[in-house]
């Protein structure tokens, strides 16, 4: 019987310890698992952020290939301010050449491919500073602020003012 009590209390005595771990295991595991939900918190913000530059890097470069033609384009626009000149004199004179008309509609064509478009002003309309730019006022019988007179056609490369368009402007009458 003494035989069975031993073993009684060498089996409490062992499952006492296996129950009972000591306090500084029970602190080291404690910080192990602290220290790893840092880690991982950081690894997990570290990937989200990453996810989002790539995103980032992808929506500049995107840009960048869709404006990248942007100079080239601004100087095309003076080449069909200057055919508009030439061809408004050559009507005026009454020798309006259709190859020159051909050129220049060519010319128009390879800019709207490119993304490029011509800002549509109507005479009358009131003026809109987001798309024109007011570089002359006049005493007219149309409303103060209304459009009276195009210089220069604006344009628009996709959602982008490259140029606003250049116009002429009622204002008030002195009276």
């Amino acid at each position: 019987m003494d035989e069975d009590k031993k073993k009684e209390e060498d089996k409490k005595t062992a499952d006492d310890a296996v129950k009972k771990p000591e306090p500084a295991l029970e602190e080291k595991l404690a910080e192990c698992e602290k220290q790893r939900d840092e880690y991982l918190g950081g690894w997990q913000r570290a990937r989200a952020d990453f996810l989002n530059y790539k995103k980032d890097e992808v929506r500049r470069f995107e840009e960048l290939a869709r404006f990248s033609t942007e100079d080239m384009l601004k100087q095309l626009i003076s080449v069909l301010d200057s055919f508009d000149l030439g061809l408004a004199a050559l009507e005026k004179a009454g020798k309006a050449e259709k190859g020159i008309y051909m050129i220049r509609s060519q010319l128009e064509d390879i800019l709207k491919q490119r993304g490029l478009e011509r800002i549509s002003v109507k005479i009358g309309e009131q003026f809109n500073p987001m798309t024109a730019e007011a570089i002359a006022e006049t005493e007219s019988d149309q409303p103060a602020g209304a459009v009276i007179e195009e210089i220069e056609p604006g344009y628009r490369l996709y959602d982008k003012i490259v140029r606003p368009a250049r116009v002429k402007i009622a204002k008030r009458q002195e009276t």
